[in-house]
């Protein structure tokens, strides 16, 4: 496992003074880059040979949320490759070593010449030497969007919401859906589902619908396509 270790900031909480959700992907994001650089196999070394990992999905369980100032160890592994895809888990532990978030998370190996996604090549799967993953319950990548959506205004994307691949940061769906979402405090299951790429200057429609049992919040373009579907439970 590769980890790094970090001290809770006051720009990464809420306003109950403890992680927020997206300050959490964001760190798990950054322990992923700060492994592959290590490797160099990192997004400048990826980009000369026309390749990038693209997030699919998002599969969090929040245990309990760190506080300001708290000591944390985030760490995340190889956790297996098929095809295209790379399976990578992560958590994020307190100072006793006992995990407060832990994810599981699945990427496309992209050729950015072709806009394809190209199979996983073995040189990569030996320096990510995978381990076991984590155990959590199976689930599929794609989100099912119930019916009975509530439409909300629409908004732009900003230019501080894209990353080095032009698109919209992965972290950024979720801050823009959390609008919509249950408080903090009371999600315990996270799954964010990436399906398009929006970049800057794209409007997203926002649909939601919270039942007793699961809020969803669906990021849509004015055509119908959809770029991110959010399902957060208790």
């Amino acid at each position: 496992m590769y980890s790094f270790d970090s001290r809770v900031r006051y720009s990464e909480i809420g306003a109950d003074g403890r992680l927020s959700l997206c300050s959490a992907v964001h760190y798990m994001q950054d322990c992923s880059i700060f492994q592959s650089e290590l490797l160099g196999v990192g997004i400048r070394a990826l980009e000369e040979r026309q390749l990038a990992w693209l997030l699919s999905s998002w599969q969090i369980e929040i245990r309990r949320r760190p506080k300001l100032g708290e000591e944390i160890t985030v760490g995340t592994w190889a956790s297996g490759f098929k095809a295209m895809y790379g399976y990578r888990n992560f958590v994020i532990l307190d100072g006793r070593g006992e995990w407060a978030v832990r994810a599981n998370s699945i990427w496309i190996y992209m050729n950015t010449g072709t806009g394809r996604p190209e199979k996983v090549d073995e040189e990569t799967v030996s320096l990510y030497c995978p381990e076991k993953p984590l155990d959590m319950e199976e689930v599929g990548r794609k989100i099912p969007i119930p019916d009975g959506l509530t439409e909300y205004p629409a908004f732009s994307v900003r230019k501080n919401q894209i990353d080095t691949n032009g698109h919209v940061n992965n972290g950024q769906y979720l801050e823009m859906a959390e609008e919509w979402l249950p408080e903090a405090s009371r999600i315990r299951k996270l799954r964010v589902s990436y399906r398009q790429a929006a970049r800057y200057g794209d409007t997203i429609v926002p649909f939601a619908r919270a039942e007793a049992d699961r809020t969803t919040v669906v990021l849509g373009a004015p055509d119908g396509l959809v770029y991110a579907v959010i399902e957060a439970r208790g």
